[in-house]
C-alpha cells in the first residue's frame, strides 16, 4: 500500500468532522451548564432566592417567592441536565422562556448593551436564547427517517 493513501487517524486532538460535531455540542452544553448553574447558586450562596421571590412580587406576578424558587431549581438542576445530556427538548425551551421573560422584565428597559455603551442590556440573554434553542434543536430527533435524508438545506 502506497504511504500516502493511507487515512489519517483520528484522535482526539485531530478528530473527523461528526467526532467535531459531538466535541462542538459538549463544550457548548458545559458552557451553558457553568453559567447557568452558576446563576441559580449564587442565588442560593447569597440568600438572593427570597429578594427576587420580592422583586417578582413587586412587579405583579403572583405567588413570586414561588417563582424565584423554581427558576433557581431549573438552573441548579437544569445545569446538571446539561452535563449530562438529558431532556434538552424540554430543558433548553424552558430555561429559554425564563430568560425571554427576564428580557421583558429587566433587560429591555435598560437597552441592548450588557457593558460599554450600557448597562444591564438584554444581549447576554440573548445569546443564552440562541444558544439553548439551537441546543434544543440539534437534540431533537428526526421526525422519520425519511424526512432527515430527504430535506435539505
Amino acid at each position: 500500500m502506497p504511504l500516502l493513501s493511507k487515512k489519517p487517524r483520528q484522535s482526539l486532538l485531530h478528530p473527523g468532522p461528526v467526532q467535531r460535531q459531538r466535541q462542538a455540542w459538549l463544550v457548548l452544553r458545559l458552557v451553558l451548564a457553568l453559567l447557568i448553574g452558576m446563576h441559580g447558586l449564587a442565588r442560593v450562596w447569597y440568600g438572593a432566592v427570597a429578594p427576587f421571590g420580592q422583586w417578582l412580587d413587586g412587579q405583579g406576578l403572583a405567588a413570586g417567592m414561588a417563582i424565584a424558587v423554581a427558576i433557581t431549581v431549573l438552573e441548579i438542576v437544569g445545569a446538571v441536565l446539561l452535563v449530562l445530556g438529558r431532556a434538552l427538548v424540554l430543558l433548553c425551551p424552558a430555561l429559554a422562556a425564563v430568560y425571554a421573560v427576564g428580557i421583558a422584565l429587566v433587560h429591555a428597559p435598560a437597552g441592548w448593551f450588557v457593558v460599554g455603551l450600557g448597562r444591564n442590556g438584554a444581549e447576554y440573554s440573548v445569546l443564552l436564547i440562541a444558544c439553548l434553542l439551537m441546543l434544543a434543536w440539534q437534540a431533537t430527533p428526526p421526525s422519520s427517517p425519511s424526512a432527515s435524508s430527504s430535506s435539505s438545506l
